[in-house]
């Protein structure tokens, strides 16, 4: 997540590194570099020379505080002036029975997918009972994707008879009240660009079902032109916020940081990966976190505490002290993990992690891993030791990898069981190391 912003700003901190005070010179160097590194990632202009320009003058005028370096203060600074552009997390405003919420946005910018998404949100984290309402009549398959999305999270899906979007929309509204739904989500048509019918399409939309809230989806890997649009939509629709999506890619950050400058409106939700449960509220403190390299441990803490199972992971912990660790429990340490996101997603929340040199996660030889494991019998996978050459070839061709990385596989189990067996003598004596003393 803002992978190239974070590399660009951690430059800019970089030149007041080490320097004794705060001087007008090296603020200066520091603040254009943090202008050419929001510039690069496709930041509104006026965005960068407001929120440059109110840097500057907090830098030069602070004052020198003891024991804080240079670098720290500034980045203080920064931290400050990104969170007053991003504003605080907003929450929804649902206020009618049923409340309604539109979703509107261009195509390609996975709208249909984060109705889907909100509504599993508003089902686990507010105890709703949403109806998803599929009124995109003008792409092949929107309803069928919308109805399929919804199946597969038990929230059910009304498309009417799947050619007037103003009767579907208008139905909907007695549906969710016969159904007993709380929240009526309303996917909406996409539109390539800003297309006149469209948007009254959506405009006559609005005024049958009267929405509480208008969100926007936005492609955080989408240039400048996707802002033009958040501001045309804003204008017709009275837009209420954003959610932006892809945030897993490696988005440079510009959407992000110009829509709520430039529309005066929030971002209340991301989308942060391709499952439907990978979408929360935006918190604007952890996201700057990141940006500026300090990591994000809240939401780290979160995804453990959502991803792991805390009833396996206390077996496991009983079975490591006894060095009973077969590649089973291998594979099913991988698969919590996954839970969680890719590794690089994790890595990225853990302060100062991004500056550890050497530190590559590949999310790639974690799939190799769990391939060749997953070639192994059940008999191989509780008793390791009994896997010889021949089985080892077997594996190799079953998983296709090469013999050299099953072999590697092999070696790393039969060290981590010598240090598990170490571990448990310390253990007898009383001392075992993962204990909390």
């Amino acid at each position: 997540m803002f992978e190239s912003l974070q590399s660009k700003l951690s430059e800019a901190f970089k030149i007041l590194r080490g320097k004794g005070k705060i001087t007008e010179k090296n603020i200066q160097d520091a603040v254009k570099q943090v202008k050419m590194s929001l510039l690069e990632a496709d930041v509104n202009y006026k965005v960068v020379k407001e929120l440059t320009d109110r840097i500057s003058q907090r830098a030069i005028g602070e004052k020198v505080i003891q024991n804080i370096s240079p670098d720290q203060q500034f980045i203080k600074i920064v931290n400050d002036e990104l969170l007053k552009l991003f504003g605080e997390t907003a929450s929804l405003d649902l206020h009618s029975r049923p409340a309604v919420i539109l979703i509107v946005g261009l195509q390609g910018s996975g709208k249909t997918t984060s109705a889907a998404k909100l509504a599993l949100w508003l089902k686990k984290k507010n105890g709703r009972n949403p109806l998803l309402v599929a009124d995109d009549v003008h792409r092949p398959a929107a309803i069928d994707q919308l109805e399929a999305l919804g199946k597969s999270v038990d929230i059910p899906v009304f498309y009417g008879d799947r050619k007037d979007p103003y009767k579907i929309a208008r139905e909907s509204l007695d549906f969710a009240v016969k159904k007993g739904c709380d929240v009526v989500i309303v996917d909406t048509a996409g539109r390539l660009q800003i297309d006149e019918e469209m948007m009254k399409e959506a405009e006559e939309i609005a005024k049958v079902v009267k929405p509480d809230e208008v969100l926007m989806v936005l492609d955080s890997m989408a240039g400048q032109d996707v802002v033009n649009a958040a501001v045309e939509f804003d204008k017709r629709l009275s837009v209420t916020g954003f959610i932006i999506t892809k945030l897993d890619g490696d988005a440079r950050g510009g959407i992000a940081l110009s829509t709520k400058y430039v529309t005066g409106k929030p971002i209340k939700f991301s989308s942060t990966g391709e499952k439907l449960d990978q979408f929360d509220l935006f918190y604007p403190d952890r996201i700057v976190s990141r940006i500026l390299g300090m990591g994000d441990i809240v939401s780290l803490v979160e995804k453990v505490q959502q991803g792991l199972d805390k009833k396996k992971m206390e077996e496991m912990e009983k079975r490591l002290k006894k060095a009973q660790f077969t590649f089973d429990d291998f594979l099913d340490q991988i698969h919590q993990i996954k839970k969680m996101g890719s590794l690089s997603s994790i890595l990225e929340m853990i302060p100062g992690a991004q500056n550890v040199k050497d530190l590559k996660i590949d999310d790639e030889q974690v799939k190799h891993v769990e391939a060749i494991i997953n070639s192994m019998t059940k008999k191989e996978r509780s008793n390791p030791e009994i896997i010889n050459f021949s089985r080892k070839e077997r594996i190799a061709k079953g998983s296709g990898r090469p013999l050299s990385e099953v072999n590697k596989l092999m070696k790393n189990y039969e060290d981590m069981k010598k240090m598990l067996k170490k571990f448990n003598k310390i253990d007898k004596l009383g001392k075992f190391p993962f204990q909390m003393k």
